[in-house]
């Protein structure tokens, strides 16, 4: 049964396209027989895996809903009651997962303005402090989102020296990845290049914006910056009891090229709008694009109107900052036709 229009597109997010046709094709091909539940069926241990080979050694796997749980798993496995977490003011611990890591986890952020989402050893100093007074939240992880809210791209080399500057100072290192494939793709590089092979401890490994259902993944990288997960992911209402139904995707993801080619596609998705609208008149491309988000700054009105015809957010209303998002099924013809309606109400 289909109740919807099919051919209706938006730039609002990542997570309003389907699910990729190989991934539904997986989950078919999973459906027979029985699997023994809670994670110790075969498509659970090939993810183990899969994973593995892509960060380049043993890991444990905890597959997970979605990624607010994913992060707030990660964190709190992380951290003792006392602890706190350092990220950017705009990553979307902060941002949007309306309070989830503090009232669920009980953790305190502790967050830092950047100009570009990204955070540096420096930025981090000015909330790294009071360690050993019992009247602050002591900071114990540093927070990373790949790629940030505001679509940029940290290089290995720039998570390498956060991941050195924190462990000096006793501080673990969490990336939450949502959109870690689209990273991966803007780099040209294997995702073990920015997580494993520079010092991250613990990962938040998306799927469900690159074309899963509802599947992501808690990837521990090091046995010692975490603790609990099994019993926390319980506790939490994240554990799936027909969890092969959630790794079978995530293995069809990873197994082979899908992630790549998704997110390359993507990718390619949002330089072509930004190609298409930059040199409209009133339009300003605000902010890098280097993986599948585009920023720009348009009249209200305008933006408006083609909202009612195209859904995307406002970033920041104030300024009118606007955000579109291309996904792994935006089309060409998709972005001409958005572009060519922008146009359209720019010259009303």
């Amino acid at each position: 049964m289909t109740i919807h229009d099919t051919a209706t597109r938006g730039f609002a997010s990542d997570n309003y396209a389907g699910v990729h046709p190989e991934v539904l094709a997986a989950l078919a091909a999973a459906n027979g027989g029985h699997q023994i539940a809670y994670g110790e069926d075969v498509y659970t241990a090939r993810l183990h895996e899969v994973m593995a080979e892509h960060m380049g050694r043993p890991v444990e796997v905890f597959p997970v809903f979605n990624g607010t749980g994913a992060n707030v798993l990660s964190l709190q496995s992380m951290l003792p009651p006392w602890g706190a977490a350092i990220c950017a003011e705009t990553a979307h611990i902060n941002t949007d997962e309306n309070a989830a890591p503090e009232r669920v986890a009980g953790i305190k952020l502790l967050t830092v303005p950047t100009p570009d989402g990204k955070l540096t050893p420096e930025l981090v100093d000015r909330q790294a402090w009071g360690w050993g007074d019992e009247h602050r939240a002591q900071p114990l992880v540093v927070s990373v989102t790949q790629t940030t809210e505001l679509g940029t791209c940290y290089t290995p080399q720039e998570i390498a020296a956060l991941c050195e500057h924190a462990h000096a100072a006793g501080m673990r290192v969490h990336l939450d990845g949502a959109r870690i494939a689209n990273a991966a793709a803007s780099l040209g590089l294997p995702i073990r290049a920015f997580t494993a092979d520079v010092g991250v401890d613990v990962v938040s490994f998306g799927g469900t914006k690159n074309g899963l259902l509802g599947a992501e993944a808690v990837v521990v990288l090091d046995p010692e910056a975490s603790t609990g997960l099994p019993y926390l992911r319980k506790m939490n209402m994240q554990l799936a009891s027909k969890m092969r139904f959630i790794s079978a995707q995530l293995v069809t993801l990873l197994e082979g090229d899908l992630w790549l080619r998704s997110a390359q596609h993507a990718n390619a998705m949002a330089l072509r709008l930004r190609d298409a609208v930059q040199g409209l008149p009133g339009v300003e491309v605000v902010r890098p694009v280097q993986a599948n988000a585009v920023f720009a700054v348009l009249p209200r009105a305008a933006a408006d109107r083609l909202r009612e015809r195209f859904r995307f957010y406002d970033w920041d209303v104030a300024t009118g900052e606007v955000r579109w998002m291309c996904a792994f099924d935006t089309t060409e013809a998709d972005v001409d036709a958005f572009a060519a309606a922008l146009a359209q109400e720019l010259a009303r």
